[in-house]
């Protein structure tokens, strides 16, 4: 990392993309990011500009830590981990929206503890204690859907970006 540079954590996949192309619109492009490449940090002294991809949960921890001077990441993440920074813009990029869902002959019973599968534990919490419901969170990192489906869980709470 150049500290004379300005370092951006750029969250890896589309989002990530996406962001970059806006940068790069704005004269801070930098020569082979979007190439398809092993690398993971690139320069461009001209401009003034370190980029470097990473997790996208991770964005966030490495502005917190100072490692990035700026990051793009998801209000999920934000929302999820609380990290000790500052949003200066909504970019309008990736609309999702946190959704509950269950198989569909799922028949909740309040009278018992729900098993919400989720890789969102601090989200899932809160909603349903502003519920009132008894849950067990089962935290999973991957493949959310399949939790109900094998009777692990009972219902799932996941970020979906279409329906």
């Amino acid at each position: 990392m150049n500290n004379a540079m300005l370092n951006v954590a750029l969250p890896k996949g589309r989002l990530g993309e996406q962001v970059y192309r806006r940068f790069a619109a704005a004269g801070f492009g930098c020569d082979d990011v979007l190439a398809d490449t092993r690398k993971l940090l690139f320069a461009n002294p001209a401009a003034g500009v370190c980029y470097f991809w990473v997790k996208p949960s991770d964005v966030a921890i490495y502005v917190e830590r100072g490692a990035a001077d700026v990051g793009v990441a998801g209000k999920d993440i934000l929302a999820e981990y609380r990290p000790d920074v500052y949003e200066l813009l909504d970019l309008g990029l990736g609309r999702c929206r946190m959704a509950v869902a269950a198989p569909k002959d799922f028949r909740d019973r309040p009278d018992r503890t729900l098993r919400v599968a989720t890789k969102f534990p601090f989200i899932a919490q809160e909603y349903f204690q502003q519920q009132g419901r008894d849950i067990d969170i089962i935290k999973l990192n991957g493949s959310i859907e399949l939790a109900p489906l094998l009777g692990f869980s009972d219902v799932i709470v996941d970020i979906v970006e279409t329906g």
